[in-house]
């Protein structure tokens, strides 16, 4: 049997988890038993909707609802409703050192009500391994406080995962830059859009989460209870850093651009002036070979003795005099 699901009950004394399938939970799963507890249920896979629509009508979840659970998520929203609330986000994990243009992204669903929290993954991910240790270890406030609080931490983890997203681009910007500086090459360009499409997509992402925590916040109804709304508050004002640090991360990313077109610039300068040197050398040698190359008859110079050496040496002259100018006024250095 595939262990897809898990159920955490626990209060300020004591904590039980199980690991079973979706159509157990199905059909087992009753947390008005216990009103002195907490549960938490988590799915990892949205595949076995029978089982999962047959829970939501044993907790009298709106049919509505039902169907939001299992369409393609185009926004994150929030319905409020007499015995529970509902939402969906869109969360970002760090691919850990990937370098492809995409976000690892998810939507996850969630309903709060009296003294349970369901959570809906879409496909196996570890979100949530901090609260997991909270609830286990009894660590911090979340075992004595009810769903809401459970609910913070578990958007507060989802939070931190788009911070780490944030930090995982900002050091491949780094990367980045030193490689413009050391040796540019035209793979840049493309890795600098991966990133901005990457920033660009969590931006999507962060920006209705800050909206929701402002809805969270604003909300009148009893699973959200007063005392713990200042910690949506908080969440909201990480989400506007969030978006401050992005915008910051998308000017550094165009930096690196102009910076890779400023240097490509230079280099193309560097090799214009090394031919426009070259040019203004040949042009009057080549005027001189061009005259004597004339078949007049009546060219005195072309019967002198000493005339081919003449024009050589005066060639040669001319080189010397037009090398000690550019040299002189310092167009034959490179610029580092």
């Amino acid at each position: 049997m595939s262990q897809v699901a898990q159920l955490y009950k626990y209060n300020l004394d004591v904590f039980s988890l199980e690991k079973n399938s979706e159509k157990h939970f199905a059909e087992t799963f009753s947390p008005f038993e216990d009103m002195n507890s907490t549960y938490w249920l988590n799915f990892h896979s949205m595949e076995n909707k029978e089982a999962i629509r047959k829970l939501c009508d044993r907790l009298c979840i709106d049919k509505l609802l039902q169907e939001d659970l299992f369409a393609e998520a185009k926004r994150t929203h929030l319905e409020e409703y007499s015995d529970y609330v509902f939402f969906s986000i869109i969360s970002a994990l760090p691919k850990e050192g990937s370098n492809h243009y995409d976000l690892k992204k998810e939507r996850i669903s969630f309903v709060i009500g009296d003294n349970y929290l369901i959570s809906f993954q879409e496909k196996p991910s570890d979100h949530f391994p901090t609260v997991r240790d909270r609830i286990e270890c009894k660590r911090g406030k979340v075992r004595y406080k009810g769903p809401d609080f459970l609910l913070f931490r578990m958007l507060e983890a989802i939070i931190d995962n788009y911070t780490e997203v944030v930090e995982e681009i900002s050091t491949n910007i780094e990367k980045l830059d030193k490689i413009v500086l050391r040796n540019p090459k035209s793979e840049v360009l493309r890795k600098v859009e991966w990133e901005k499409r990457k920033l660009l997509d969590l931006r999507k992402i962060v920006f209705p989460m800050k909206e929701l925590m402002g809805q969270l916040d604003r909300v009148e109804n009893e699973m959200i209870i007063e005392d713990n709304i200042h910690y949506f508050r908080e969440l909201k004002d990480t989400c506007y850093s969030l978006i401050d640090e992005i915008e910051s991360q998308k000017q550094m990313l165009d930096g690196i651009a102009n910076l890779y077109y400023a240097i490509q610039g230079q280099r193309m300068n560097e090799i214009m002036k090394v031919l426009t040197v070259t040019s203004a050398i040949f042009i009057p040698l080549t005027f001189i070979v061009g005259v004597y190359g004339m078949n007049f008859e009546y060219m005195p110079e072309l019967k002198s003795d000493y005339g081919y050496f003449i024009v050589w040496g005066i060639m040669i002259l001319i080189t010397a005099f037009l090398v000690f100018v550019f040299w002189k006024r310092g167009w034959l250095k490179r610029n580092n």
